[in-house]
Protein backbone atom coordinates (compact mmCIF):
# COMPACT_ATOMS: atom_id res chain seq x y z
CA UNK A 1 0.00 0.00 0.00
CA UNK A 2 2.71 2.30 0.67
CA UNK A 3 4.20 1.76 -2.26
CA UNK A 4 0.56 2.35 -4.42
CA UNK A 5 0.53 5.60 -2.41
CA UNK A 6 3.95 6.98 -3.19
CA UNK A 7 3.38 6.03 -6.89
CA UNK A 8 0.40 8.07 -7.00
CA UNK A 9 0.52 11.06 -5.07
CA UNK A 10 4.01 12.44 -6.66
CA UNK A 11 5.61 11.82 -10.24
CA UNK A 12 8.16 13.53 -9.09
CA UNK A 13 9.17 10.38 -7.04
CA UNK A 14 7.94 7.96 -9.70
CA UNK A 15 9.50 6.73 -12.73
CA UNK A 16 12.49 7.40 -14.57
CA UNK A 17 12.72 10.83 -16.46
CA UNK A 18 14.49 11.62 -19.47
CA UNK A 19 17.71 12.81 -19.20
CA UNK A 20 17.76 15.40 -21.80
CA UNK A 21 19.38 18.99 -21.58
CA UNK A 22 16.93 21.81 -20.02
CA UNK A 23 15.96 24.78 -22.29
CA UNK A 24 14.38 28.16 -22.11
CA UNK A 25 11.83 28.67 -24.11
CA UNK A 26 9.68 26.11 -26.66
CA UNK A 27 8.64 28.42 -29.23
CA UNK A 28 5.94 27.26 -31.59
CA UNK A 29 6.11 28.76 -34.91
CA UNK A 30 3.64 29.87 -37.70
CA UNK A 31 0.22 30.79 -34.66
CA UNK A 32 -1.51 33.28 -36.74
CA UNK A 33 -3.77 34.30 -34.05
CA UNK A 34 -1.17 36.01 -31.47
CA UNK A 35 -0.82 39.71 -31.67
CA UNK A 36 2.71 41.99 -32.36
CA UNK A 37 2.73 44.48 -29.10
CA UNK A 38 5.30 47.16 -28.42
CA UNK A 39 6.05 47.68 -25.22
CA UNK A 40 7.28 50.72 -23.10
CA UNK A 41 7.84 52.34 -19.93
CA UNK A 42 9.91 55.58 -18.42
CA UNK A 43 11.20 52.99 -15.62
CA UNK A 44 13.70 50.45 -17.42
CA UNK A 45 12.49 48.10 -14.39
CA UNK A 46 8.48 47.85 -15.26
CA UNK A 47 9.53 47.52 -19.08
CA UNK A 48 11.66 44.98 -18.35
CA UNK A 49 9.16 42.82 -16.08
CA UNK A 50 6.40 43.80 -19.18
CA UNK A 51 8.84 42.11 -21.52
CA UNK A 52 9.06 38.97 -19.17
CA UNK A 53 5.28 38.41 -18.90
CA UNK A 54 4.36 39.06 -22.49
CA UNK A 55 7.22 36.96 -23.58
CA UNK A 56 5.08 33.90 -21.57
CA UNK A 57 1.71 34.47 -23.46
CA UNK A 58 1.20 32.66 -26.14
CA UNK A 59 -1.72 35.59 -27.94
CA UNK A 60 1.03 37.79 -27.78
CA UNK A 61 4.42 38.63 -29.52
CA UNK A 62 6.52 41.66 -27.86
CA UNK A 63 7.96 43.18 -30.69
CA UNK A 64 10.49 46.53 -30.65
CA UNK A 65 8.07 48.30 -32.89
CA UNK A 66 5.17 48.85 -35.24
CA UNK A 67 2.91 46.42 -33.31
CA UNK A 68 -0.49 45.89 -33.60
CA UNK A 69 -0.98 47.48 -29.94
CA UNK A 70 1.09 49.21 -27.94
CA UNK A 71 1.22 48.95 -24.21
CA UNK A 72 3.00 51.89 -22.58
CA UNK A 73 3.55 51.50 -18.62
CA UNK A 74 3.92 54.55 -16.53
CA UNK A 75 4.23 54.37 -12.94
CA UNK A 76 1.90 56.44 -11.24
CA UNK A 77 3.03 56.43 -7.54
CA UNK A 78 4.82 54.12 -4.60
CA UNK A 79 1.88 51.57 -5.77
CA UNK A 80 0.30 52.51 -8.98
CA UNK A 81 1.21 52.08 -12.72
CA UNK A 82 -1.35 53.86 -15.32
CA UNK A 83 -1.52 51.66 -18.34
CA UNK A 84 -1.84 53.25 -21.77
CA UNK A 85 -3.32 51.07 -24.88
CA UNK A 86 -2.58 52.37 -28.79
CA UNK A 87 -4.00 50.47 -31.41
CA UNK A 88 -1.77 50.46 -34.92
CA UNK A 89 0.89 52.38 -36.30
CA UNK A 90 -1.08 55.64 -36.16
CA UNK A 91 -1.28 54.59 -31.97
CA UNK A 92 -4.96 55.14 -31.64
CA UNK A 93 -5.73 55.70 -28.42
CA UNK A 94 -7.57 52.27 -26.62
CA UNK A 95 -7.81 52.36 -23.11
CA UNK A 96 -5.66 54.66 -20.08
CA UNK A 97 -6.54 53.11 -16.86
CA UNK A 98 -3.78 53.59 -13.19
CA UNK A 99 -3.67 50.06 -11.35
CA UNK A 100 -3.27 50.03 -7.36
CA UNK A 101 -0.96 47.23 -6.40
CA UNK A 102 0.52 46.08 -3.26
CA UNK A 103 3.86 46.95 -4.66
CA UNK A 104 4.84 48.69 -7.84
CA UNK A 105 5.75 45.36 -8.90
CA UNK A 106 2.67 43.75 -8.39
CA UNK A 107 0.54 47.01 -9.97
CA UNK A 108 2.92 46.84 -13.48
CA UNK A 109 1.86 42.87 -13.29
CA UNK A 110 -1.77 44.12 -12.57
CA UNK A 111 -1.89 46.91 -15.52
CA UNK A 112 -0.61 44.27 -17.88
CA UNK A 113 -3.58 41.99 -16.82
CA UNK A 114 -5.63 44.94 -17.59
CA UNK A 115 -4.06 45.17 -21.60
CA UNK A 116 -4.70 41.94 -21.91
CA UNK A 117 -8.60 41.88 -20.78
CA UNK A 118 -8.78 45.02 -22.87
CA UNK A 119 -7.02 43.47 -26.21
CA UNK A 120 -8.11 39.99 -26.04
CA UNK A 121 -11.39 39.30 -23.97
CA UNK A 122 -9.00 36.98 -22.17
CA UNK A 123 -8.73 37.11 -18.02
CA UNK A 124 -4.91 38.09 -17.10
CA UNK A 125 -2.72 35.84 -15.35
CA UNK A 126 0.03 37.33 -14.83
CA UNK A 127 -0.99 39.14 -10.95
CA UNK A 128 -1.19 35.74 -9.80
CA UNK A 129 0.59 34.19 -7.03
CA UNK A 130 2.96 30.99 -6.74
CA UNK A 131 3.65 28.29 -3.58
CA UNK A 132 6.12 25.78 -4.74
CA UNK A 133 8.48 23.19 -3.15
CA UNK A 134 12.49 23.81 -3.82
CA UNK A 135 15.29 23.08 -2.11
CA UNK A 136 17.55 24.43 0.43
CA UNK A 137 20.73 22.96 2.19
CA UNK A 138 19.60 19.53 1.81
CA UNK A 139 16.46 20.37 3.05
CA UNK A 140 13.14 20.64 1.06
CA UNK A 141 11.17 23.80 1.73
CA UNK A 142 7.92 25.75 0.41
CA UNK A 143 8.15 29.22 -1.04
CA UNK A 144 5.79 31.79 -2.14
CA UNK A 145 6.59 34.65 -5.09
CA UNK A 146 4.45 36.31 -7.77
CA UNK A 147 4.26 34.33 -10.77
CA UNK A 148 7.91 36.09 -12.16
CA UNK A 149 9.86 35.13 -9.12
CA UNK A 150 9.32 38.33 -7.69
CA UNK A 151 8.89 38.56 -4.30
CA UNK A 152 10.24 35.33 -2.87
CA UNK A 153 9.41 34.32 0.57
CA UNK A 154 10.67 30.92 2.19
CA UNK A 155 8.28 29.60 4.97
CA UNK A 156 9.18 27.32 8.03
CA UNK A 157 8.26 24.09 6.76
CA UNK A 158 11.46 22.35 6.26
CA UNK A 159 11.44 18.45 6.06
CA UNK A 160 11.84 15.51 3.95
CA UNK A 161 9.74 15.17 0.56
CA UNK A 162 7.27 17.85 1.26
CA UNK A 163 4.70 17.14 -1.56
CA UNK A 164 1.56 18.99 -2.88
CA UNK A 165 1.41 22.90 -1.68
CA UNK A 166 -2.20 24.18 -2.57
CA UNK A 167 -3.43 27.61 -1.63
CA UNK A 168 -6.35 28.46 0.31
CA UNK A 169 -9.37 30.83 -2.00
CA UNK A 170 -7.84 33.50 0.22
CA UNK A 171 -4.24 33.29 -0.25
CA UNK A 172 -3.94 32.89 4.07
CA UNK A 173 -3.25 29.31 4.10
CA UNK A 174 -1.21 26.65 2.09
CA UNK A 175 -1.77 22.76 2.37
CA UNK A 176 0.47 20.11 1.92
CA UNK A 177 1.91 16.68 2.74
CA UNK A 178 5.39 16.21 4.03
CA UNK A 179 7.11 12.97 5.58
CA UNK A 180 8.45 15.48 8.85
CA UNK A 181 8.04 12.22 11.05
CA UNK A 182 8.87 9.54 8.49
CA UNK A 183 5.21 9.12 7.58
CA UNK A 184 3.37 10.97 5.15
CA UNK A 185 0.88 13.97 7.15
CA UNK A 186 -0.88 16.93 6.10
CA UNK A 187 0.05 20.21 7.48
CA UNK A 188 -1.37 23.49 6.91
CA UNK A 189 0.89 26.61 6.70
CA UNK A 190 -0.84 29.95 8.16
CA UNK A 191 0.48 32.79 6.42
CA UNK A 192 -0.30 35.43 8.14
CA UNK A 193 0.72 34.06 11.75
CA UNK A 194 3.68 32.35 10.44
CA UNK A 195 2.12 28.87 11.95
CA UNK A 196 2.55 25.47 11.38
CA UNK A 197 0.11 22.91 12.53
CA UNK A 198 -0.81 19.15 12.18
CA UNK A 199 -4.15 19.07 9.79
CA UNK A 200 -4.42 15.37 9.36
CA UNK A 201 -2.27 12.43 11.31
CA UNK A 202 -4.25 9.64 10.75
CA UNK A 203 -2.88 5.81 10.71
CA UNK A 204 -1.49 5.30 7.24
CA UNK A 205 -1.41 7.80 4.76
CA UNK A 206 -2.64 11.65 4.28
CA UNK A 207 -1.98 13.49 1.01
CA UNK A 208 -3.63 14.85 -1.89
CA UNK A 209 -5.16 18.04 0.32
CA UNK A 210 -6.74 20.67 -1.23
CA UNK A 211 -9.33 23.72 -0.36
CA UNK A 212 -12.68 23.81 -2.02
CA UNK A 213 -13.38 26.71 -4.31
CA UNK A 214 -14.99 28.55 -1.55
CA UNK A 215 -12.89 27.32 1.27
CA UNK A 216 -15.14 25.53 3.26
CA UNK A 217 -14.01 21.89 2.53
CA UNK A 218 -11.01 19.84 1.69
CA UNK A 219 -11.00 16.89 -0.09
CA UNK A 220 -7.75 14.37 0.73
CA UNK A 221 -6.54 11.02 0.44
CA UNK A 222 -6.71 9.02 3.65
CA UNK A 223 -6.08 4.96 4.26
CA UNK A 224 -6.51 4.98 7.78
CA UNK A 225 -9.10 2.61 7.10
CA UNK A 226 -7.36 0.09 4.83
CA UNK A 227 -7.53 1.56 1.54
CA UNK A 228 -6.16 5.25 0.05
CA UNK A 229 -9.51 6.55 -0.67
CA UNK A 230 -11.36 10.14 -1.09
CA UNK A 231 -12.43 11.92 2.36
CA UNK A 232 -14.09 15.66 2.81
CA UNK A 233 -13.64 17.24 5.57
CA UNK A 234 -13.96 21.24 6.74
CA UNK A 235 -11.29 23.41 7.14
CA UNK A 236 -9.75 22.71 10.14
CA UNK A 237 -9.97 18.93 8.81
CA UNK A 238 -13.09 17.53 11.13
CA UNK A 239 -15.86 16.70 10.19
CA UNK A 240 -14.18 13.80 7.81
CA UNK A 241 -16.52 12.33 5.19
CA UNK A 242 -15.25 9.16 2.92
CA UNK A 243 -16.47 9.56 -0.45
CA UNK A 244 -15.08 6.65 -2.36
CA UNK A 245 -15.24 2.63 -1.43
CA UNK A 246 -13.31 0.17 -3.07
CA UNK A 247 -10.39 -2.01 -3.49
CA UNK A 248 -8.08 0.98 -6.01
CA UNK A 249 -5.93 2.99 -4.70
CA UNK A 250 -7.17 6.87 -5.14
CA UNK A 251 -4.83 10.37 -5.29
CA UNK A 252 -4.79 13.36 -6.31
CA UNK A 253 -8.59 14.73 -5.57
CA UNK A 254 -9.14 18.32 -7.56
CA UNK A 255 -12.40 20.23 -7.23
CA UNK A 256 -14.88 21.29 -10.01
CA UNK A 257 -14.79 25.51 -10.25
CA UNK A 258 -18.88 25.21 -8.43
CA UNK A 259 -17.40 22.91 -6.09
CA UNK A 260 -20.24 20.25 -6.48
CA UNK A 261 -17.70 17.73 -7.87
CA UNK A 262 -14.50 15.97 -7.90
CA UNK A 263 -11.86 14.98 -9.92
CA UNK A 264 -9.08 12.17 -8.75
CA UNK A 265 -6.72 9.50 -9.74
CA UNK A 266 -7.73 6.01 -9.50
CA UNK A 267 -6.69 2.44 -10.59
CA UNK A 268 -9.61 0.93 -10.69
CA UNK A 269 -9.11 0.16 -14.57
CA UNK A 270 -5.80 -1.72 -13.58
CA UNK A 271 -3.77 1.84 -14.26
CA UNK A 272 -3.93 5.35 -13.05
CA UNK A 273 -6.66 7.17 -15.04
CA UNK A 274 -9.02 10.35 -14.21
CA UNK A 275 -12.38 9.57 -12.52
CA UNK A 276 -15.31 12.19 -11.53
CA UNK A 277 -17.94 11.36 -8.76
CA UNK A 278 -20.26 14.40 -6.81
CA UNK A 279 -18.59 15.56 -3.88
CA UNK A 280 -21.28 14.81 -1.81
CA UNK A 281 -20.61 11.08 -2.61
CA UNK A 282 -22.03 8.43 -5.30
CA UNK A 283 -21.35 6.61 -7.97
CA UNK A 284 -17.35 7.78 -10.10
CA UNK A 285 -17.59 8.27 -13.05
CA UNK A 286 -14.18 7.29 -15.59
CA UNK A 287 -12.91 9.72 -17.93
CA UNK A 288 -12.18 8.39 -21.09
CA UNK A 289 -8.91 10.49 -22.51
CA UNK A 290 -8.11 8.28 -24.89
CA UNK A 291 -4.53 9.74 -24.91
CA UNK A 292 -2.41 7.60 -22.56
CA UNK A 293 -3.22 4.76 -20.13
CA UNK A 294 -1.33 6.78 -17.35
CA UNK A 295 -3.60 9.64 -16.52
CA UNK A 296 -2.60 11.21 -12.90
CA UNK A 297 -2.57 14.71 -11.34
CA UNK A 298 -5.79 16.40 -12.61
CA UNK A 299 -6.54 20.12 -12.03
CA UNK A 300 -9.72 21.47 -13.07
CA UNK A 301 -10.14 24.84 -14.84
CA UNK A 302 -11.83 27.73 -12.80
CA UNK A 303 -12.15 29.73 -16.23
CA UNK A 304 -13.45 26.90 -18.52
CA UNK A 305 -15.05 24.38 -16.36
CA UNK A 306 -14.87 21.73 -19.23
CA UNK A 307 -11.11 21.55 -19.22
CA UNK A 308 -9.13 19.45 -16.74
CA UNK A 309 -5.57 19.26 -17.68
CA UNK A 310 -3.34 16.48 -16.19
CA UNK A 311 -0.07 14.24 -16.34
CA UNK A 312 -0.10 11.92 -19.29
CA UNK A 313 2.72 9.24 -19.96
CA UNK A 314 3.95 9.06 -23.34
CA UNK A 315 6.18 6.76 -24.09
CA UNK A 316 9.21 6.67 -21.32
CA UNK A 317 8.04 9.91 -20.19
CA UNK A 318 5.56 12.21 -19.34
CA UNK A 319 3.63 15.23 -20.92
CA UNK A 320 0.71 17.48 -19.70
CA UNK A 321 -2.56 17.10 -21.36
CA UNK A 322 -6.02 18.37 -21.18
CA UNK A 323 -9.34 16.56 -21.25
CA UNK A 324 -12.06 18.81 -22.76
CA UNK A 325 -15.48 17.66 -21.77
CA UNK A 326 -17.05 18.59 -25.04
CA UNK A 327 -15.10 16.90 -26.82
CA UNK A 328 -14.92 13.96 -24.94
CA UNK A 329 -11.86 13.19 -25.40
CA UNK A 330 -8.44 14.48 -24.73
CA UNK A 331 -5.11 15.61 -26.40
CA UNK A 332 -1.15 16.18 -25.29
CA UNK A 333 -0.56 20.06 -24.72
CA UNK A 334 3.13 20.14 -24.20
CA UNK A 335 5.70 19.36 -26.72
CA UNK A 336 8.81 18.89 -23.90
CA UNK A 337 11.57 17.03 -24.58
CA UNK A 338 11.99 16.24 -21.22
CA UNK A 339 8.97 15.60 -18.79
CA UNK A 340 6.31 17.80 -18.28
CA UNK A 341 4.57 17.01 -15.20
CA UNK A 342 2.28 18.46 -12.40
CA UNK A 343 0.41 20.57 -14.34
CA UNK A 344 -1.82 23.57 -12.94
CA UNK A 345 -4.06 26.10 -14.58
CA UNK A 346 -3.66 29.49 -14.12
CA UNK A 347 -6.54 32.30 -14.35
CA UNK A 348 -7.24 32.84 -18.25
CA UNK A 349 -8.00 28.79 -19.06
CA UNK A 350 -5.70 28.74 -21.46
CA UNK A 351 -1.93 28.34 -19.58
CA UNK A 352 -0.68 26.31 -17.35
CA UNK A 353 2.36 26.04 -14.98
CA UNK A 354 4.11 22.62 -14.75
CA UNK A 355 7.04 21.30 -13.63
CA UNK A 356 9.79 20.02 -16.45
CA UNK A 357 12.11 17.46 -15.10
CA UNK A 358 15.06 15.70 -16.30
CA UNK A 359 17.35 13.21 -14.82
CA UNK A 360 18.88 16.16 -13.07
CA UNK A 361 17.15 18.64 -12.69
CA UNK A 362 13.51 20.08 -12.11
CA UNK A 363 11.95 23.66 -13.05
CA UNK A 364 9.13 25.43 -13.66
CA UNK A 365 7.47 26.40 -17.02
CA UNK A 366 4.52 28.18 -18.59
CA UNK A 367 2.50 25.97 -21.12
CA UNK A 368 0.69 27.68 -23.69
CA UNK A 369 -2.08 24.38 -24.17
CA UNK A 370 -3.22 25.57 -27.39
CA UNK A 371 0.33 26.64 -29.38
CA UNK A 372 2.64 24.28 -27.23
CA UNK A 373 4.88 27.11 -26.52
CA UNK A 374 7.03 26.67 -23.30
CA UNK A 375 8.96 29.62 -21.67
CA UNK A 376 10.87 29.13 -18.04
CA UNK A 377 9.70 30.99 -14.95
CA UNK A 378 12.29 29.79 -12.13
CA UNK A 379 15.62 31.55 -12.23
CA UNK A 380 18.10 29.10 -12.50
CA UNK A 381 20.22 30.59 -9.83
CA UNK A 382 17.59 29.32 -7.59
CA UNK A 383 18.54 25.59 -8.46
CA UNK A 384 15.43 23.17 -8.45
CA UNK A 385 11.39 23.98 -8.00
CA UNK A 386 8.82 22.03 -8.69
CA UNK A 387 5.29 21.26 -7.55
CA UNK A 388 4.04 24.27 -8.16
CA UNK A 389 -0.01 25.96 -7.56
CA UNK A 390 -1.10 29.00 -8.50
CA UNK A 391 -3.20 31.76 -6.76
CA UNK A 392 -5.64 34.05 -9.12
CA UNK A 393 -5.02 37.50 -9.09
Amino acid sequence: MQNAFRFLIGLALAATAFAQRDIGVVDVQGDKDTFSVTLSSSSAELQNLALQAFATHGRYRPVASGGQFGFNFIPAGANQVTVTITKGSSGTPVHTETVSGTSLRHALLKAADVAVARTSGLRGYFAGKLAFVSERGGQQTILTGDLFFGDLQSHPVQGKQIVGPRWSPDGAKILFTSYRTGFPDIYVLDLRARQLNVFASFKGTNSGARFSPDGSRVAMVLSGEGNPEVYIGNPQGRQIKRLTNNQSVEASPAWSPDGGRLVFTSDAAGGPQLYVMSAAGGAMTRLVTQVSKYCAEPDWSAADPKKIVFTAGVGRGYQAAVYDFGAGTGKIVSKAPMDAIEPVWLADGRHIVCTFRTANSRALYIVDTESGKSTRLSPTSLGNAWNASYLAP
